[in-house]
């Protein structure tokens, strides 16, 4: 009998152990929680360092990239919305490789009449849709969108190409051989998408007056990057992940109506063919005022515009060097306005263009934001190398080009607008004019790795954001990422995924990785360090083709500090952050030894008797002895009280523990333990506090600084709310 109840005790112990663990288990699988070494290095990771991407992040001593140059002529055929294109186009073989074919990218194909890009989507029938979509949906009536390519020449005879979709091969006549350049010349047409109806990253807006707002990108057939990581990046245009493009030298001449106001990457080459005595004036004005924007085009003079139609063309010249693409935007609705910015020395313009739907906010605000995101963005990363940044106002737009953006922001009809309107337009005008930096400058493949060029963008728009107006801005990025760290796991990818098959976009691809650069500066690293590594980074990459292992490699090798737990954490896994107190446990001086104590002395006598006087903590308060220390203080005040604070770790990301002590006079400290305090226990760890008066209170991450997803088990004691739902779930059932 007694061995049949030691039996059914020990069966009862390992059911109710295996439950436990079962139920520990479950609860760190809801928080992505893995038992895995945090700490270990990523080499089983990262892509091996080589000579063009060396170990320490920065281009290797045989880095190379290639090079592309462009001379086009582009006209507006405003009666039909058609763009008529044609480009020559010289491609330098920088690499080592013999090349047999070209890459070329036609993106428009995503919305052609025969694109697979609406078949790779789940669809389900919608409770209401325009006539025209359903005509689209249902009636298997095309639009008429996707590039025409008219020929494709060399040396004035055809050249063999390939169209699969969004990608188009050039069969080169012989291979290129390494530093030899080939040219050839495309010649196309495509009728433009209205964004308001057709969507679209560019297009035009249509307005009740019978005028089109033009802003024009992705219009015309563009080289795909050639490296050593990806060999031809010829990944299809879905529509979402955008754009992988080589730098090099552009001349473009854009015809359009003569009664058009035309902004464009580059500098413009006939501005006295093109502009008027008076713009000219006021141009000049705006290149020497710091201060204001001047008005070039006044709204006055817009509103006049736009009631009439011109019958002739003017063409607009321009020309930039080392850009990565080319956009523009045309239109007689637009004001006009410009301000000069100083950036260590060099003038660069700050240029807007919107239509009057537009003010009062964008004459107000637009070109200010440009200014500022110029100043604040150099200071992290580089001066600004562009002799220009301009924001296009469009109603539903938010994309960039080498000097230009499209951006929405829009008041009501009758001025009035609300601080989420300025909010919204001010943060979609500093985070498209911020990438002029990533990845225009700093051209990583967003077609690939979309949180390189987001992400980072985001990061530095948020610090440009509060010095453009830190009231409005007010904000805790790694507070506000929670909500998605904390939701459903099977909804969540890594941040390390390529963009197009990426759960939740915007939070993966922007607000993730800007949180965490945010607690990487804030708190992990701090500011000069960070700014430091960042600065690095951003300068050694100009120009060039960086990867996500030279962004990590950069970050350690500049400020010397492991950030492996971090890379890995944040950025390979969707674990989270949950840091809490599992046990306060009040200790006290004494004069007696506990009874281990007095056994280990037994055992090991000659080692305590060298330790000489010893005084002794215990657990028991009715052991204690306030005084044990008195006569070995040497005069110093003696803390009163002692406590061993156990720490709780059951999420699965690694993070520092920051730890508040309030005591009783209200007073209160601060002290933060560095993530590798987890080194040795991923689960809990113990520190012991003393202090001249009682610890009223204790508090983990008390300003939100480690995106903790679950705050409920953050103090101590436990805030009242919080024992009363203890007590409710007891009473249950």
């Amino acid at each position: 009998m007694k061995k049949i109840s030691l039996l059914v005790f020990s069966l009862f112990f390992i059911a109710t152990a295996s439950i436990a663990q079962e139920q520990k288990e479950k609860k760190k699988t809801q928080l992505g929680h893995t038992d895995e070494n945090k700490f270990r290095q990523l080499k089983d990771v990262l892509a091996t360092p080589n000579d063009q991407h060396a170990a320490s992040g920065a281009p290797g001593h045989q880095y190379f990239q290639q090079k592309v140059d462009y001379v086009m002529d582009i006209r507006l055929d405003e009666a039909n919305n058609k763009i008529y294109g044609s480009e020559n186009i010289t491609y330098h073989n920088n690499s080592k490789d013999d090349l047999e074919y070209l890459w070329v990218q036609l993106d428009q194909n995503m919305r052609a009449d025969d694109s697979k890009t609406p078949l790779a989507r789940s669809n389900s029938a919608a409770a209401f849709i325009t006539p025209d979509n359903f005509k689209t949906s249902y009636m298997n009536e095309g639009k008429g969108f996707g590039f025409n390519i008219e020929s494709v020449m060399t040396g004035g005879k055809p050249l063999s190409h390939f169209i699969n979709r969004t990608m188009m091969r050039i069969n080169l006549p012989k291979a290129l051989a390494p530093g030899e350049t080939f040219e050839f010349s495309i010649k196309w047409n495509y009728k433009i998408n209205d964004i308001n109806k057709d969507g679209g990253r560019s297009g035009l807006e249509s307005f009740d007056d019978g005028n089109n707002n033009y802003t024009i990108a992705q219009f015309f057939p563009r080289l795909a990057v050639y490296n050593n990581v990806e060999g031809w990046q010829n990944m299809q245009f879905w529509g979402r992940s955008e754009f992988a493009l080589e730098f090099g030298d552009y001349e473009v001449n854009l015809t359009v109506p003569a009664d058009h106001i035309v902004e464009a990457t580059g500098t413009l080459q006939n501005e006295k063919d093109v502009l008027t005595r008076t713009q000219r004036k006021r141009y000049a004005k705006a290149r020497k005022s710091f201060d204001n924007p001047v008005l070039i085009v006044t709204q006055e003079e817009a509103e006049k515009a736009e009631k009439g139609r011109a019958t002739g063309t003017k063409t607009w010249k321009f020309k930039a060097e080392k850009v990565r693409d080319f956009a523009f935007a045309t239109s007689r609705k637009y004001i006009w306005d410009a301000m000069a910015v100083n950036v260590n020395g060099n003038t660069i313009m700050a240029t807007s263009l919107y239509p009057k739907e537009g003010n009062p906010l964008w004459e107000e605000h637009s070109t200010r934001a440009v200014a500022t995101t110029l100043i604040e963005y150099s200071k992290l990363t580089f001066d600004y190398p562009y002799p220009k940044a301009v924001s296009v106002h469009s109603e539903r737009q938010g994309m960039e080009y080498p000097m230009i953006c499209f951006n929405f922001g829009r008041p009501n009809p009758d001025g009035t607008y609300s601080d989420r309107t300025k909010k919204g337009m001010l943060g979609v005008i500093i985070h498209e004019v911020g990438h002029n930096f990533f990845p225009m400058i700093v051209n990583s493949d967003e077609r690939q790795w979309t949180w390189m060029d987001e992400g980072l963008n985001s990061f530095v728009e948020i610090l440009a954001e509060d010095v453009y107006d830190a009231e409005l801005f007010a904000s805790n990025p790694a507070k506000d990422i929670t909500r998605y760290m904390g939701g459903d796991q099977s909804n969540i990818s890594p941040i390390m995924s390529q963009g197009d098959y990426v759960k939740q976009f915007g939070p993966n691809a922007y607000s993730k990785p800007a949180a965490g650069l945010y607690m990487l500066r804030k708190t992990i690293m701090g500011p000069e360090l960070f700014d430091h590594a960042f600065r690095t980074y951003s300068q050694r990459w100009m120009f060039k083709h960086p990867t996500p292992e030279d962004f990590f490699r950069s970050m350690e090798d500049a400020s010397g500090m492991d950030l492996d737990w971090f890379w890995r954490g944040w950025f390979y896994t969707t674990d989270v952050t949950d840091i809490g107190i599992k046990e306060v446990k009040p200790l006290y001086l004494t004069d007696k030894p506990s009874e281990r104590v007095t056994k280990l002395k037994a055992q090991y006598k000659q080692y305590f008797d060298n330790l000489g006087p010893l005084v002794y903590i215990t657990d028991k308060k009715e052991d204690a002895n306030p005084n044990a220390m008195d006569q070995y203080a040497d005069g110093k005040e003696v803390p009163s009280y002692i406590y061993s604070v156990e720490f709780e770790k059951p999420g699965g990301l690694v993070m520092p523990l920051i730890v508040e002590l309030t005591y009783a006079d209200g007073s209160t400290k601060r002290e933060t333990f560095p993530a590798q305090i987890w080194m040795r226990d991923d689960n809990t760890i113990k520190r012991v506090f003393s202090s001249t008066q009682e610890i009223k209170s204790i508090k983990v991450d008390p300003d939100m600084e480690t995106a903790d997803v679950d705050t409920s088990n953050n103090s101590w004691p436990k805030p009242e709310a919080d024992k009363f739902d203890q007590f409710k779930n007891k009473t249950k059932g």
